[in-house]
């Protein structure tokens, strides 16, 4: 993007500088939204309608490629929340993260597609809540809040804005609802800021941890459970962040033997096989 089309335009190229597999594209008013080929609106997830069956036939004929079977319906819907969840969720956090801008985006301002390569969303910018002596304050669209709490509240009422109407879009197809499905959302937040910070260095993620642990820690409705971090030790005496997700995504009934380094499913020892590799790797 050459020129900010808003407050969180900085934000968004620093992910996506670190991030290339995730593109945004904030829209000016007189831009209608991109439509066509695998573009879907995120109204028409929530709807939960035709737009959500084509939206969920990319997932089925994934996983018939690469497992050569057919997923049960409602683990295919769970792949894809998933695979819209994680980076929706960074709309939001991640400006909140760098810059401590908050972006309000309802279902009726973000379009969302997968299929070409990058996950690559078009935004339609609206209000957004910063602290008091941010230089935004004084721009149209800013809301000011006294200070990082206020902040994180802030962060937490966009997601729930944004995922709410989504939840109720996926929900029929899932076999879990409410609080689990909350809990998917609360791992999403988590992980994919996570891996973003990770992305940006080791100082950023040691961060990213902390922000997260105050941003979640444990008793705010509608999200399920907290940030969730802890460390392992190593073969060798080393540390091993890790976290405990609060939801499973269902990748066992695929796979038995190959489960997430942060699932519930997954023991302490088998976590540490997988880490040390993955340092190793």
């Amino acid at each position: 993007m050459s020129s900010p089309h808003s407050p969180v335009t900085a934000a968004y190229t620093r992910v996506t500088q670190a991030l290339p597999a995730l593109t945004v594209t904030e829209l000016t008013p007189d831009q209608q939204a991109p439509e066509g080929g695998g573009w879907v609106a995120a109204t028409a997830l929530a709807e939960g309608g035709p737009g959500l069956d084509t939206f969920l036939a990319w997932d089925d004929a994934q996983v018939l490629r690469d497992h050569g079977r057919h997923a049960r319906p409602d683990v295919i819907a769970g792949f894809g929340l998933h695979r819209y969840a994680w980076p929706a969720c960074l709309l939001i956090t991640a400006p909140w993260f760098l810059d401590r801008r908050v972006p309000r985006y309802p279902v009726t301002n973000v379009s969302y597609d997968r299929t070409q390569g990058p996950m690559a969303f078009a935004l339609r910018p609206g209000p957004f809540a910063c602290l008091p002596d941010d230089p935004a304050a004084t721009l149209p669209g800013a809301r000011p809040v006294p200070d990082e709490e206020a902040l994180r509240a802030a962060v937490r009422t966009a997601v729930a804005e944004h995922m709410e109407p989504v939840l109720a879009g996926f929900g029929p197809r899932m076999r879990r609802r409410g609080r689990a499905l909350w809990g998917m959302v609360t791992d999403e937040i988590v992980e994919s800021l996570w891996y973003v910070a990770e992305l940006l260095g080791e100082d950023e993620q040691r961060r990213a941890e902390r922000e997260l642990e105050l941003l979640l820690p444990g008793v705010t409705k509608p999200y399920v459970g907290s940030a969730a971090f802890r460390e392992l030790t190593g073969p060798n005496g080393e540390s091993l962040p890790t976290r405990d997700r609060a939801s499973c995504c269902m990748f066992y009934t695929l796979e038995p033997e190959d489960t997430c380094v942060t699932c519930p499913r997954t023991s302490d020892a088998d976590r540490v096989t997988k880490l040390t590799a993955a340092a190793a790797g």
